[in-house]
């Protein structure tokens, strides 16, 4: 049974989502609620979570994704279907040996003073200790989970099914070793995939330098180079085979200077002549082009750099120099042998390591590769076939270039924590033994001297397996019968590559199937101004400080409602303030009605149909049917955002602003029996409905709310579990709407025409009315007392479409109704006239001035960026603040005509 509130309509003045929030999240989980079933002939629903990284705290793009997930999930629950979310976490490899590495740097210690078995079991000590800080910030968040069903990318499960598709896709051959050119990365001592570099444009140089022709000592052949030091690793120098300026030149030797090694001048059509002199130096150890030149001439590779980028003894005399020092060096000892041609500025894309932002330095060694075309190619098939579909589909086209560009994928590590490959080499006959289980003799030779490789698996490797490892493989489950392939899976598009493309060729390897049916891509978060939240800039949103603040319901909402597809979310505090006034909308809302129909009895509370009702309940009803098609048709179709600004536009305007001030008598008792009980039936209706369609977005006050509305049937249980409403044709009342419409029209309009001359609420106004049709004169007649109690008129006098239009009066034009409003008495128009005037004067003051700041390049440019954006600010509040007075006095000057 829930939780009892001690009275049910007994509730607090003020939402306290400190102490909600808590209290519901303990008890759905001790309840088990967020726990999947697997029951034969319900449908399912089923996903599995991004894994945040061990070492992770929750940031703002993890509030975003989670809320989005647990949005669907939620909303599939209460639609009846068995819903598994599995959560988890991933080991992290990089990040969490940087993490432990600089605890021991702390106590004066590197991992190889540990070695490697303790440094492991220091990683594992930490993981203990601080790895499930992520999971429970996900739990603030209100993520709904199945926590039993909790992963992690290294648990004895998910290890083995790592060991199973390592040692599947090696007896496959589609796992091989080789020495091949890698992005390294100095500072974290490991190979980096290509993705793993990320690349900023930066402005550096380019050097010329000469290269002296053999036997022809007065000749040189110039180069151009932006990594002058690898020079010391050349093997060629590569020309375009058409380019005439080489002809003569091809297949002589050069002298590489300073280190004196003779080396060829080779032709290949991958050079282009147009860059630098179309000279090309050749390093087939450091450069990824010309490893394929290299590949393709037969020539011999010289690493020049240690695991540190140092230069080796093959650097001669530059030996033990760092390759930043090398390079000073280099080019001054060029330049004093007359060899530096020029130096010139040029722009160009620095790699870095994205984790520790290290410039990568392309090295070659020997790595372990998957062959990626084979598993790559049945990938962008099922994408291209629709059997995934990517959403946004602009993503496709991404997609579509990335699989078929795609190099052969380096997956080994060279860092401690991690899958260590399962491959073993026996140091009595070099036989190579890749296998299941640890051997304990070589296969070739008996020896039991056997060395296993000491590097490990790249991260993504075990994330790649996620949607079917997680679900139980390589064993045959009944999760993984059920739940695979998941529905939906939902990612920012910057792991496009990274992750989504590799569980794709992963799932259709291993399971023969797609892995998700859906793919739906989220933008970033961004601030207010549209630029990316860092720490340096100090602009970061924290998703912990602002849930504390305002509450995890306002804080998702907010996610939600700006949550449009393609679109970066510009989040500003202030929105998410808004958000929680629309929480405590709903709060005092509630309280309302539950005041009302709190004497009622349970029968008179319960409402089958509109049979029955007025045109006022028949509107709200038949609104509130619209909406909740809106609403599921946009989840289904993942337009969060449309989802949740339908569902504020409905219940904070047309529900509170409209039916709740339309029925407040009925509401009251003021009416017959009849009306009091349907318009309180009707209430309690749609606030029921209300909160189970908010539930998804809002989880706590939903259900806080959900337990003290009157039972009307029985146990209502929990609204997360609740039905989700679906749309009923029998509640839809066209007609009912466009009568309701026409009243707000007119209250509205009379509204405006109080609030732009400033009239007195409290001043009963009075209205002559022209009706152009007897449809307008019947929505008069009915609707009077509406149209006087909300808009605060006296009365309302019903004139002849031929009347002569009264003079020194407001008007008010629609389609087929005239409305004019007598303002003798109420409104001095000529004070009111001078008063604007000088209003008007002191705005275009303050405009003119701010304009002028704003039109000057120095203050645009050197004052700080707030500071001008506080003079826009203020610039548009004071043209907000003249169209208001401009239009007012039109207003008042047509009236004085």
């Amino acid at each position: 049974m829930p939780q009892e509130a001690s009275n049910k309509t007994d509730i607090p003045k003020a939402y306290d989502f400190k102490d909600v929030e808590p209290r519901w999240y303990r008890e759905w989980n001790e309840k088990g609620l967020f726990r999947a079933e697997i029951i034969e002939g319900r449908p399912k629903f089923s996903m599995v979570i991004p894994p945040p990284n061990v070492t992770g705290v929750l940031h703002i793009g993890h509030a975003l994704n989670n809320t989005l997930q647990d949005i669907l999930v939620r909303y599939k629950r209460m639609d009846g279907y068995d819903t598994l979310w599995v959560p988890g976490t991933d080991h992290a490899g990089i990040a969490t040996q940087n993490v432990v590495e600089r605890q021991l740097a702390s106590e004066g210690l590197t991992r190889d003073d540990v070695g490697r078995e303790k440094f492991i079991e220091r990683v594992w000590e930490w993981k203990k200790k601080s790895g499930g800080t992520i999971i429970e910030q996900l739990k603030r968040l209100g993520c709904s989970c199945d926590w039993s069903r909790e992963r992690f990318t290294m648990d004895e499960g998910l290890s083995r099914a790592v060991r199973e598709v390592f040692v599947r896709l090696y007896e496959e051959g589609l796992i091989y070793q080789d020495d091949y050119i890698i992005n390294w990365c100095p500072r974290c001592h490991t190979a980096l995939a290509d993705i793993e570099v990320e690349h900023e444009m930066a402005q550096g140089s380019i050097w010329y330098m000469r290269y002296p022709v053999a036997d022809e000592p007065e000749r040189f052949v110039t180069v151009a180079t932006t990594r002058p030091e690898t020079m010391l690793g050349d093997t060629a120098v590569a020309v375009n085979p058409y380019d005439e300026r080489y002809a003569d030149i091809i297949g002589k030797e050069l002298i590489l200077p300073l280190v004196n090694r003779k080396i060829p001048v080779i032709a290949d059509s991958h050079v282009d002549p147009e860059f630098g002199t179309g000279a090309v130096k050749v390093t087939p150890a450091h450069d990824f082009n010309d490893f394929e030149i290299a590949q393709r001439h037969d020539l011999p590779s010289v690493n020049i750099f240690d695991k540190n980028a140092i230069v080796t003894a093959e650097g001669g005399p530059y030996q033990g120099l760092d390759r930043f020092e090398a390079r000073k060096r280099v080019l001054a000892d060029l330049d004093a042998r007359g060899l530096l041609e020029k130096e010139e500025d040029h722009s160009l894309a620095a790699g870095e390591c994205y984790r520790c932002k290290t410039v990568v330095e392309p090295r070659l060694s020997k790595q372990w590769f998957v062959k990626i075309k084979p598993l790559a190619e049945p990938a962008l098939k099922a994408v291209m076939e629709k059997r995934t579909e990517i959403v946004p589909e602009s993503w496709v086209r991404t997609y579509d270039e990335w699989m078929t560009n795609i190099r052969d994928w380096c997956i080994s590590r060279q860092i401690w924590w991690g899958h260590r490959i399962p491959a073993w080499t026996c140091e009595k006959c070099g036989e190579l033994i890749v296998a299941r289980n640890t051997p304990e003799k070589c296969p070739k030779c008996g020896s039991s001297a056997l060395v296993q490789e000491s590097d490990v698996l790249d991260t993504w490797f075990s994330s790649a397996l996620w949607p079917f490892s997680t679900l139980g493989w390589p064993d045959e489950t009944p999760e993984l019968e059920a739940f695979y392939p998941t529905s939906v899976l939902i990612t920012s598009f910057d792991i496009l590559f990274f992750w989504v493309a590799r569980m794709m060729m992963m799932g259709l390897h291993f399971r023969e199937d797609v892995p998700f049916r859906y793919v739906y891509l989220h933008a970033l978060v961004r601030d207010a101004q549209g630029k990316k939240m860092s720490k340096s800039t100090g602009n970061v949103i924290d998703p912990l400080t602002i849930m504390e603040k305002y509450g995890t319901d306002a804080v998702r909402f907010t996610l939600a409602a700006f949550a449009a597809q393609g679109r970066d979310i510009k989040l500003a505090e202030e929105r998410i303030q808004g958000y929680r006034y629309f929480v405590n909308k709903i709060w005092n809302a509630a309280r309302l009605v539950l005041m009302h129909v709190e004497n009622s009895r349970p029968d008179d509370l319960v409402l089958e149909s509109p049979e029955g009702c007025g045109k006022v309940e028949k509107w709200i009803l038949s609104r509130l049917n619209s909406v909740t098609a809106t609403v599921r048709n946009a989840l289904e179709t993942f337009n969060f955002d449309v989802a949740a600004k339908e569902l504020y536009q409905f219940f904070w305007h047309e529900f509170c602003d409209w039916y709740l001030e339309l029925s407040k008598p009925a509401l009251s008792g003021n009416g017959t029996d009849h009306e009091v009980r349907s318009a309180r039936a009707v209430a309690l209706h749609v606030l029921d409905t209300s909160l189970r369609l908010l539930h998804p977005f809002m989880p706590f006050v939903t259900e806080e709310l959900w337990h003290h509305l009157p039972e009307t049937g029985g146990d209502r249980g929990y609204v997360m579990t609740a039905p989700f409403p679906r749309e009923d044709s029998r509640w839809s009342s066209p007609g009912a709407e466009q009568e309701i419409e026409r009243v707000m029209e007119v209250i509205s309009g009379i509204r405006n025409v109080r609030a732009e001359l400033g009239i007195h609420p409290g001043a009963r106004l009075d209205v002559i009315a022209i009706p152009h049709s007897s449809e307008v004169s019947h929505i008069l007649e009915t609707y009077l007392a509406e149209i006087s109690n909300l808009a605060r008129v006296g009365s309302v006098t019903t004139a002849p479409g031929d009347s002569k239009r009264p003079g020194g009066a407001a008007s008010l034009i629609f389609e087929d109704l005239e409305l004019f409003i007598p303002l003798k008495g109420i409104v001095d128009i000529k004070e009111e006239l001078a008063k604007l005037k000088r209003d008007e004067a002191k705005v275009m003051k303050e405009l003119k001035k701010s304009e002028a700041k704003l039109g000057n390049s120095n203050f645009t440019e050197k004052a700080p960026a707030e500071v001008v954006e506080k003079e826009r600010k203020k610039l548009e509040k004071a043209q907000a603040k003249l169209e208001k007075i401009m239009k007012h006095r039109k207003t008042l000057e047509a009236v004085e005509a």
